[in-house]
């Protein structure tokens, strides 16, 4: 994950979050670092990523992110749903959000769940 091998809020990493699922799928994790930091916290909260298709956009509650963030390809995150996954599930650490898309997706949970700034 980061350099501690720990994960990390921002890290872009690749989980099964639903253990019938096929394939895995990139998440963003965003619980915060003091939660990640420690090890005896096994959940963590993530919001999961699906590959864009070409002649799709971002959906009203998505931020897009690609190539900068450690993604193969544009990636929708779905901001208006947070999975809460086991940290043992994590199997591969992508990259990380940049900072522009931190303030995206931050701004977008705000507006989806109408929570008072």
């Amino acid at each position: 994950m980061s350099t501690s091998n720990a994960p990390a809020q921002w890290d872009v990493v690749k989980v099964r979050v639903n253990p019938h699922d096929r394939d895995e799928h990139p998440a963003v994790i965003i619980s915060p670092d003091e939660l990640c930091a420690n090890p005896h916290k096994a959940k963590l909260n993530v919001l999961y990523g699906t590959t864009r298709r070409p002649a799709g956009g971002a959906g009203l509650f998505d931020v897009t992110l690609n190539g900068a963030d450690g993604l193969e390809h544009p990636t929708n995150f779905d901001c208006s749903y947070v999975y809460t996954i086991d940290r043992a599930r994590i199997s591969t650490h992508m990259g990380r959000v940049a900072h522009e898309r931190r303030r995206q997706i931050g701004r977008k949970i705000i507006a989806t769940f109408r929570l008072p700034i």
